[in-house]
């Protein structure tokens, strides 16, 4: 009978302790998730980003997406090489929907295709996305957005301010310029969850991240 009562003790200390950690955990993901939440929407208003979605998924159009980038993005540093603010970046992006289109529009035709091409300023939701080392939570951002022909093929994405656009983003680091404009808008710990080396990172992944 004691021996019995032991093993009854055990198991409701074992099935308290595991109560009591799911609700630490519980409430740490929450905790994370609202951060996040807050961290993105800062984010948000402080950004642009860009946005070009291909064709289709064929070789070909994909290849053709990137050159569509790469010129638009080099047109762009030519233009507006030197944008104070995002406010700047947006107003000049809004007016010049039209030059984009004709500097998209060259590409396709030099490169034999026939595709319609538009481009505007729009709202657009994105996953979760690094780049270099630094990486944006997932949610609605302001952002340039390209279509290519039927732009049903994959899409690809960077940041037009500030200045977060590679070649390579894999393997990229962030210019120490931007990251001093992204953290001029963010408070600590909200910069310290974006970038890469943080141990609040490790917790938004585990809790809730891709």
């Amino acid at each position: 009978m004691e021996k019995e009562r032991k093993w009854i003790c055990a198991a409701v200390a074992i099935l308290i302790a595991g109560i009591v950690t799911g609700m630490t955990i519980y409430r740490q993901s929450v905790l994370v998730e609202a951060k996040v939440e807050k961290t993105q929407e800062k984010l948000a208003e402080e950004v642009l980003r860009f946005h070009v979605l291909a064709n289709s998924d064929s070789e070909e159009d994909q290849q053709l997406k990137m050159k569509v980038k790469e010129a638009v993005i080099a047109y762009m540093k030519r233009e507006l090489p030197n944008a104070e603010s995002v406010e700047e970046t947006k107003e000049w992006t809004g007016s010049h929907e039209k030059e984009l289109e004709e500097v998209a529009g060259r590409v396709i035709s030099e490169e034999g295709y026939t595709y319609p091409v538009k481009a505007e300023l729009t709202e657009s939701y994105f996953p979760q996305k690094t780049y270099g080392d630094v990486t944006f939570p997932a949610g609605e951002y302001e952002a340039l957005r390209i279509e290519i022909g039927k732009a049903k093929g994959h899409n690809w994405w960077c940041v037009l301010y500030p200045n977060l656009c590679f070649v390579d983003a894999t393997n990229a680091v962030v210019p120490k310029k931007s990251k001093q404009k992204l953290k001029s808008v963010l408070d600590e710990e909200e910069y310290e969850m974006v970038t890469a080396t943080s141990k609040f990172k490790i917790r938004w992944f585990f809790f809730g991240g891709e």
